[in-house]
């Protein structure tokens, strides 16, 4: 069973960083194409970052693009999202996810196969 554990939320001011991970257990690490999605109060939930396996390729949200940076550590069963200036509209849930295609995770096709259980990011002043 996969399990995605995540961890480094917490409450920033506006133009501050955070750098939330997400451990993976369960399976291969190598298998798993990894994204973040993001669910703010009262809106829907939305695709932030995804890498594929190996970390060669990346894909952001426009909302987020040239402020943050999704990394893996395939050694460690790691993935990283590096949020950099952010600002109010950030504040949200983030969730870990995985799933076997790449594909599918850039393009939106269906849902990730594999939740984890979300760490609050507040932006607030």
């Amino acid at each position: 069973q996969v399990q995605l554990v995540e961890s480094g939320g917490g409450l920033v001011q506006p133009g501050g960083s955070l750098r939330l991970s997400c451990a993976v257990s369960g399976r291969p690490f190598e298998d798993l194409a990894m994204a973040w999605f993001r669910q703010a109060p009262e809106k829907e939930r939305e695709f932030v970052a995804t890498i594929n396996h190996s970390g060669g390729s990346t894909y952001y949200a426009e909302s987020v693009r040239g402020r943050f940076t999704i990394s893996r550590d395939n050694a460690r069963s790691t993935v990283f999202l590096g949020m950099n200036n952010l600002k109010p509209e950030d504040t949200a849930v983030y969730y870990c996810t995985a799933d076997l295609s790449s594909r599918n995770l850039v393009l939106g096709i269906g849902e990730p196969a594999y939740w984890g259980r979300g760490t609050q990011v507040t932006v607030a002043a």
